[in-house]
């Protein structure tokens, strides 16, 4: 049994799954903890929870300590400095004439690894780039390509919603986000009204699609005949959210009612 967290390592990098090694950490707290040849940073974005041994594949990673504000300092400066390479990487990439376009730029914890976050329309081969980076900054190089959904989780902005976007506030993985989702929830499919900043269908349509089909469960399909208390008539419209069910009569009225789980 293991006594564990979930921490999102640096701003960017993944979410996993920590050994807390007897240390008391609340929900968004910044810790220190193992990482491949080195240290990290990151955030908890979980309560404590227990798992089992069966369920952690390899060797499960530990906190180090709850970040101090000497850690905290640490990251600050490594943020300043991880402006000064995005500048220089930017040359870099120029004078090797790559069709890549940089997004960001983190150092980890210790410094000894800086991880460059890019798009492109294809597969890049940037070795060359790699040893001159390597080369200039003394530092271990990871380049990672990224899609238009993790660009909009980096840059952040603000959704249709009028709330920042889920991806950058709470999200932990991207989901599949799929047509039929946009139709169980009867929203129009124009791609203004249904596509995130990054040009994808929005986030909230995966997350949110459980609790429509459930609703959708409960009310009768569209073109199913229902009972109404002014007569019969077949369904040509529903709202899922307020559970009202527009019903078109035989005399060609159409009429709203409260459609209950039992129906009408």
């Amino acid at each position: 049994m293991y006594d564990v967290v979930q921490v999102k390592i640096r701003e960017a990098g993944k979410v996993a799954y920590y050994n807390r090694n007897n240390i008391d950490v609340d929900l968004g707290d910044y810790v220190i903890v193992e990482a491949d040849r080195g240290l990290e940073y990151g955030q908890v974005i979980s309560e404590p929870e227990d798992i089992l041994d069966n369920d952690v594949e390899g060797v499960l990673p530990n906190i180090i300590r709850k970040a101090t504000s000497h850690d905290l300092r640490q990251v600050k400066e490594n943020e300043k400095k991880a402006e000064h390479v995005y500048k220089v990487a930017i040359k870099k990439i120029e004078e090797h004439k790559l069709p890549m376009k940089l997004i960001q730029v983190e150092y980890s914890f210790d410094r000894s690894k800086i991880v460059f976050y890019f798009t492109a329309e294809g597969r890049i081969d940037f070795r060359e780039l790699v040893k001159d980076l390597a080369n200039y900054f003394k530092a271990r190089i990871e380049l990672r390509q990224i899609g238009v959904r993790d660009e909009a989780k980096f840059l952040g902005g603000i959704g249709l919603c009028g709330r920042p976007l889920c991806c950058q506030r709470f999200l932990k993985n991207f989901e599949p986000v799929t047509v039929r989702m946009v139709k169980d929830q009867k929203l129009p499919l124009a791609s203004s009204k249904i596509s995130g900043l990054c040009g994808r269908l929005m986030c909230c349509l995966s997350f949110e699609h459980k609790t429509y089909k459930e609703l959708l469960r409960t009310l009768p399909e569209e073109g199913q005949i229902i009972k109404t208390p002014a007569g019969k008539g077949k369904v040509v419209d529903i709202n899922v959210l307020k559970r009202l069910v527009s019903v078109e009569l035989d005399d060609g009225r159409i009429v709203q009612v409260n459609y209950n789980e039992g129906g009408e």
